[in-house]
């Protein structure tokens, strides 16, 4: 006979994802947390211009755009649960955006090849515009060095997809191939911690302990 599954999320309503990412959507869905995304509508290079203090860390940065993205969901949804998360990308103190470009992708990964760069991901919990839960979370990511070859073969095959994320790689795709050596947890690496988050969902009693 067959077992029915058995249902870890306790609540009857699934969190909220102020996400349209995919890969954030699937990395819930793996942890057994239902979720319904939804579009933020956050301009991010303008609330980081207008509501972020100049010289802020990434780590800083992440958080707070992570916040911004869920207070925008928290706003149209009273009482749900909601979580944001956000990703930013320092090298040697100097933090990188989301190429717009495919010569400015380019340019990126010259810049990272045969170095050290770190990933900052961070994830909050807000319910009726209050901030439930925020942590950030760092990845060690060490390219290997690349010839301007690999470069613009790597961007050729990888398309579009590398002006969707910071780095201008995925390392759950093509992107792997840029590395020599990755120290971090893998959900950290995509965008969006999830051992700290299913902590706090135990604790809350919001998930199976």
């Amino acid at each position: 006979m067959r077992m029915a599954a058995v249902d870890l999320w306790r609540r009857a309503d699934p969190p909220l994802l102020a996400s349209t990412s995919s890969t954030r959507v699937k990395l819930l869905e793996s942890a057994g947390i239902p979720s319904v995304a939804r579009d933020p509508g956050l301009d991010e290079r303008a609330f980081e211009h207008s509501a972020i203090a100049p010289g802020a860390g990434p780590g800083a940065v992440a958080e707070a755009l992570a916040i911004a993205k869920a207070m925008g969901v928290a706003r149209r949804f009273p009482g749900r649960i909601v979580v944001g998360a956000d990703q930013t990308l320092a090298l040697e103190g100097v933090r990188f955006s989301k190429p717009a470009s495919r010569e400015q992708a380019a340019r990126h990964l010259g810049r990272l090849s045969g170095k050290t760069h770190f990933l900052y991901s961070a994830v909050a919990v807000v319910i009726d515009e209050a901030v439930a839960f925020s942590t950030v979370a760092v990845a060690a990511m060490t390219m290997r060095a690349l010839t301007r070859e690999f470069i613009d073969a790597y961007l050729e095959r990888a398309g579009a997809s590398v002006l969707s994320s910071v780095g201008a790689y995925q390392v759950e795709g093509l992107g792997v191939q840029l590395f020599e050596k990755i120290d971090g947890d893998h959900s950290t690496i995509l965008g969006l911690p999830l051992l700290p988050l299913l902590a706090f969902f135990r604790e809350r009693g919001y998930l199976a302990a």
